[in-house]
């Protein structure tokens, strides 16, 4: 035996003859019906469930193996000795099924086409926060819902021309805020903390104002109220709605003006309700995860300054800042998120699967929108996990802060509204997840035998309505508490169902994951090439058309060519073609000169080159 494999067998670990002869015996079934599955990252939960469907392990990493001695052997064997020895002998067969963490630690390039992996290339276009804030905007290509919606209005500060999109919205949101907060006191409603009275509304409406002396006049209600109108009415008439006057002066009935006027922005707002009136934003990097580098803030001077406190981020654009939902709904005046999983097993055509069951996080500190600080407003478990619960919160939340949605489902039944979470939340989130997908399906690679589970954070309103916040690629499955260890079980194992048991039988037992889309397959063109190219040149002012051809002279006849008729008949021109005429002879004054026979063949290709540029690129920007 040579020197390497003595030292490869030494390692091995010792097993009486039948355990040996059984494990050739199964590895090698394993090898004949493609079970080979490599998995990177701690999946206790999808090891078990391949190898119980038969499947046997190949080592992306050696591990070491322990020391054992003789009397070893006549212990009963082991299984994991079992399994060390199936993966050693099938170390250098092809992998038919890849789990892993990391997106790129796998090609899927040089995968064969019946092997599996568990992430699809080009994922970043909706699981990042600003390719989420992106792809949204273009959701009316895709169908007739409208984001704002369901996704809380987002800008990357990173650009210059969404930069002040967002100071634009940042005052508008000011003064809507003071009418609201008016309203409210009005109606004797009350408010969300006593730290929002007049003076702060005050100190926000300066910061509307678009010009401002060294010196700030000091403002009545009635001048900033009257100031928040104009700003409200402008708003309004950007979307033509030009039925409501406003003098400069506040009318006598206030509350009916404003009544009205709350009426008119929610037609055109649909989060006026979740905005609130503190006008509170919140700051995200871009591309990072688990609540790492995000801050609230309501003063837009700190906004744009911890964003522009990093240069590659602008340069990148990297930062998204999105309105805050300053009114949820709380459990026991606590703050809580939903993570909700679903599964893209093709991008064409688009198959989602949603999964029945979810869990809530709860924040450690009871809401309040006097502190801004994390433990407050952020539920991500990676951050609260780390901090000790507060004596003011109800005792009803439990200290690992987490519910099944089954949980959930009881405390609404407390207050009668245990129906919405069939009627509002879940198809609500459903909505929000098609919607998303939708949008980034024609930039993501639709490779077949690929497949990825994903994990979506939603937020509800008062009203149970959901709110996407965020979609997470290789959401964790860590069973850091007794809700997440029982239900990313559930999950991992109900995914193989879907992606394995399905494909030999599809009325194999999908767990708790239900189809939700699927689309008609879109055929794709075949590839004809390169070369495939239309050129032109763009209109530049009011140039008259080329010189045509003079009537005095005939074209040469040859096949295809067009034949000169009575010059003092009319040709018949297109609809399109009259309008192009009629621009050209309103702009130029004239419409051509007769063309000279020593420029008849460059004419001709500049004419064609004219038309091109007049009707095909267009049509190709269309």
């Amino acid at each position: 035996v040579s020197a390497p494999l003595s030292r490869s067998l030494d390692r091995l670990p010792l097993l009486d003859p039948d355990s040996l002869r059984a494990a050739r015996e199964f590895a090698d079934k394993a090898v004949k019906m493609h079970k080979i599955f490599a998995v990177q990252g701690r999946y206790p939960v999808i090891r078990a469930a391949l190898r119980a469907r038969g499947w046997v392990e190949q080592c992306m990493h050696s591990s070491k193996q322990k020391v054992h001695h003789s009397d070893d052997a006549e212990k009963p064997p082991d299984p994991q000795r079992l399994h060390d020895l199936m993966s050693h002998l099938v170390r250098n067969k092809m992998v038919y099924f890849y789990w892993t963490n990391r997106r790129h630690s796998i090609n899927s390039n040089n995968l064969h086409k019946d092997q599996f992996t568990n992430h699809f290339e080009k994922a970043g276009t909706f699981t990042t926060k600003v390719g989420l804030c992106m792809n949204l905007r273009n959701l009316h290509w895709f169908d007739s819902a409208n984001p704002d919606t369901f996704f809380p209005r987002c800008y990357r500060l990173g650009a210059q021309d969404e930069r002040i999109a967002f100071i634009e919205d940042y005052r508008r949101t000011a003064c809507v805020g003071l009418l609201k907060y008016i309203v409210e006191m009005d109606r004797g409603v009350q408010g969300e903390g006593p730290s929002y009275n007049i003076k702060c509304t005050t100190s926000l409406l300066r910061l509307c104002q678009r010009k401002q002396n060294k010196r700030q006049p000091r403002l009545d209600l009635s001048q900033i109220t009257s100031s928040a109108l104009q700003v409200c009415q402008e708003f309004l008439e950007s979307f033509e709605h030009h039925d409501i006057d406003m003098s400069s002066e506040t009318p006598p009935m206030l509350s009916q003006l404003l009544s009205g006027l709350s009426s008119e922005m929610k037609a055109v707002s649909p989060q006026l309700e979740i905005d609130g009136i503190h006008n509170i934003w919140i700051i995200k990097p871009g591309a990072k995860s688990r609540g790492r580098g995000i801050k609230c803030a309501r003063r837009l001077d700190q906004i744009l300054r911890v964003v522009d406190g990093d240069p590659t981020l602008i340069n990148e654009r990297k930062w998204v800042v999105q309105k805050y939902l300053e009114r949820p709904f709380l459990v026991h005046g606590t703050k809580f998120d939903v993570r909700q999983w679903f599964l893209v097993t093709d991008w064409n055509p688009l198959t989602i699967w949603f999964y029945k069951k979810c869990y809530l996080r709860f924040s450690t500190q009871p809401y309040s929108l006097d502190t801004l600080d994390s433990s407050v407003h952020l539920c991500n478990n990676s951050i609260q996990k780390h901090l000790t619960p507060s004596q003011q919160r109800h005792q009803c939340i439990p200290t690992d802060n987490m519910w099944s949605d089954k949980e959930f489902r009881a405390f609404l039944s407390t207050g009668g509204r245990k129906s919405q979470w069939e009627t509002v939340v879940v198809p609500g989130m459903k909505k929000a997840v098609i919607h998303a997908l939708q949008t980034s399906q024609d930039l993501m690679d639709s490779r077949k035998n690929t497949f990825e589970l994903y994990g979506a954070d939603f937020m509800l309103g008062r009203d149970l309505h959901p709110w996407l916040i965020e979609i997470n690629a290789s959401p964790t499955m860590a069973p850091s508490t007794p809700v997440t260890a029982r239900l990313c079980a559930a999950v991992q194992e109900d995914t193989l169902r879907v992606v394995l048991d399905r494909r030999l039988d599809r009325t194999a037992n999908t767990g708790d994951f239900e189809l939700i889309y699927k689309q008609a397959a879109v055929d794709i063109p075949q590839y004809v090439g390169v070369n495939l190219l239309v050129e032109g040149f763009a209109i530049k002012g009011a140039s008259p058309l080329p010189p045509l051809r003079s009537s005095k002279r005939s074209a040469p006849k040859h096949r295809g060519a067009i034949t000169e008729k009575n010059p003092a008949e009319k040709v018949k021109l297109l609809p399109k073609m009259r309008a192009v005429k009629s621009l050209l002879q309103n702009t130029s004054g004239t419409v051509c000169e007769p063309i000279t026979s020593s420029a008849r063949e460059s004419e001709q290709v500049d004419l064609q080159r004219f038309w091109a540029s007049l009707v095909v690129e267009p049509w190709i920007k269309r």
